[in-house]
């Protein structure tokens, strides 16, 4: 069986905390309003929020601490933080 290697690439995410800290990336804000990631909130549990992506596949949800990826083609999708740790690093140094 032939092996292939994933290609380096560089996306853009930012780790999802559960509340809306104001500093969302202009990408993320635009997908909310465009109606692609609905916002939720469980009423009476602090930093309880949860988000419903849609995606090519389906909806997916992320949760408080949960990465949320902006991939090469523009699609936005979640990662959970563990995944996230063990197959991306910053472009910058360790995260």
């Amino acid at each position: 069986m032939a092996q292939f290697r994933k290609k380096p690439v560089v996306i853009e995410a930012f780790q999802f905390m559960g509340h809306d800290t104001g500093l969302d990336p202009d990408w993320f804000v635009a997908a909310v309003n465009a109606g692609t990631i609905t916002r939720h909130k469980t009423e009476k549990i602090e930093n309880s929020d949860w988000l419903e992506i849609k995606t090519l596949e389906g909806s997916m949800v992320a949760n408080r601490r949960n990465w949320i990826i902006r991939g090469v083609a523009g699609e936005i999708y979640p990662c959970k933080h563990e995944i996230f740790e063990a197959t991306y690093e910053s472009v910058a140094g360790p995260i």
